[in-house]
């Protein structure tokens, strides 16, 4: 008889052991479950953020008209200037690649036929430019209008020196600045850039 009340005791625990089993198992599962929605509900933020992060910059950004590839600008790539640098305390050279952005696709040609003139007229530029002038982005940006002046000398255009224009530029009279040339080079894009 003893044996029937130990086996009878067994019993009991066994059935606790599987439903513990089975409630462990189901919280699991629930904690698995919260765990995605808590995912979910993360990412679902993120990506709110991000849209009203996009729409803000959106807001703030200048509106522009849908491009247009019949009214796209011609690109002329220049080959790289390795030159030395006018700095005197040591011996520094820039190696730059420029590509000019034409607003008339006309204009194309004509840099091509003159590209010997419109080369030495930016080696002359970068010549005389110091590594400190190169380093800075305003220094950068100066290099730019400079070498958009310096092509259009090369066509053959008369044009003022940035200096002039910066200096005088208020007290000019009106039908002088009118009279100012429309630069063949819309923009210069800086494809290389090393200073060493």
């Amino acid at each position: 008889m003893s044996t029937v009340v130990a086996d009878a005791g067994a019993a009991p625990p066994a059935k606790g052991r599987k439903k513990l089993i089975l409630v462990v198992a189901a919280l699991l599962v629930l904690l698995a479950l919260a765990a995605a929605a808590a995912l979910l509900l993360l990412k679902s933020r993120a990506s709110a953020e991000d849209d009203a992060d996009a729409d803000a910059a959106q807001a703030h950004a200048p509106s522009r008209a849908p491009l247009d590839a019949a009214q796209a600008p011609a690109y002329v790539p220049l080959d790289a200037f390795t030159v030395n640098l006018a700095d005197r305390d040591a011996d520094r050279y820039a190696q730059v690649a420029v590509v000019l952005e034409l607003a008339d696709p006309g204009h194309a040609e004509a840099i091509k036929a003159f590209m010997p003139a419109v080369r030495n007229n930016i080696l002359m530029v970068l010549a005389h430019k110091t590594a400190r002038e190169l380093m800075e982005r305003d220094g950068k940006q100066r290099l730019a209008e400079e070498i958009r002046r310096e092509t259009a000398r090369a066509l053959g255009m008369e044009v003022g020196d940035a200096a002039d224009e910066d200096a005088g530029g208020a007290e000019r009279p009106a039908k002088r600045r009118a009279r100012a040339p429309v630069l063949p080079v819309r923009a210069v894009h800086f494809a290389t850039f090393i200073v060493q």
